[in-house]
């Protein structure tokens, strides 16, 4: 089974005018991230916003991502729905396709309980041969997958990685104390915190921005163990975080990228494009950063 480690952004979805998906902006999009040196992909995720696409523009947007990418950083496509049957089929397509993994999220409106929620991966599992990486995001998702019920997942054969995205920076703690090597931990708002507390990487959303200098948090961190050279890394990729963080994750993440001059165009409804406010905050990000 592949082994994945790094900075992954989960990537944004360009739109042109009349909020079709931009294919070659995604195209360009992608070879943008890879040049920059991000360690790997993940298209349909949240951020993606895979939830306002219809079946078609996600297998559009998948098999665009893996063939640009070529191989040359691994692609995971983010899977999830709320029917299991419907993951299973994307689960599926996303394989068929070329994808190095899957990220699947909890079905996130009937609120499973832990039988449900191992049954649901399972199913998945059963089903594919690539490496899942479950995701728990309560925010989201309506259910916090807790250190134990994780652990419980890793018994399952294609269960590797977790994205684990609570403000609580102990879970990496307890998921590796409970799972072992059964499972490899990405931290999801909590990136620096997740490789001091032993993540191999991290899920990044202001890696879609400065996808250089999220990845070289990684490699200060984990690789060359520099904690002082990491802090100076994070500090300056903060504002990012920050102003991504919660609500302005798609709007915020596009608001920046048109700052910087590269337009991926606005989010789909019920997103809005970003108010005068945030737009004039990410104005200054830009500025005060000096990104393009």
């Amino acid at each position: 089974m592949p082994q994945f480690a790094g900075t992954y952004s989960v990537l944004i979805t360009p739109f042109d005018d009349d909020l079709n998906v931009d294919v070659e902006r995604l195209r360009s999009f992608i070879d943008w991230q890879i040049e920059q040196g991000i360690h790997g992909l993940i298209p349909l995720g949240s951020t993606g916003e895979f939830l306002s696409m219809t079946d078609e523009e996600r297998r559009l947007v998948a098999k665009t991502v893996i063939d640009q990418a070529a191989g040359r950083v691994p692609v995971l496509v983010g899977t999830g729905a709320e029917n299991t049957n419907d993951v299973v089929r994307y689960s599926r397509e996303a394989e068929a396709l070329g994808a190095d993994g899957l990220m699947i999220i909890p079905p996130f409106y009937s609120c499973p309980t832990e039988d449900e929620l191992y049954h649901h991966y399972k199913q998945v599992s059963d089903a594919v041969s690539l490496p899942i990486m479950i995701y728990n995001n309560p925010n989201a998702a309506n259910v916090d997958m807790q250190p134990e019920t994780v652990a419980r997942l890793a018994e399952i054969e294609n269960v590797a990685y977790i994205k684990e995205s609570t403000l609580e920076v102990t879970r990496v703690r307890d998921i590796l104390r409970l799972c072992g090597d059964k499972i490899g931990v990405f931290g999801g708002v909590l990136g620096f915190e997740s490789y001091v507390e032993g993540a191999i990487g991290w899920v990044a959303v202001g890696s879609n921005v400065m996808p250089a200098e999220f990845a070289d948090l990684y490699t200060a961190t984990v690789v060359e163990k520099d904690l002082d050279r990491a802090r100076e890394v994070y500090r300056r990729i903060l504002p990012v975080i920050d102003f991504v963080f919660g609500h302005r994750y798609v709007s915020g993440t596009k608001a920046l990228l048109e700052s910087m001059g590269q337009s991926v165009g606005h989010p789909r409804p019920p997103r809005l494009p970003s108010p005068a406010d945030d737009k004039a905050w990410a104005d200054r990000i830009v500025r005060t950063l000096a990104l393009k």
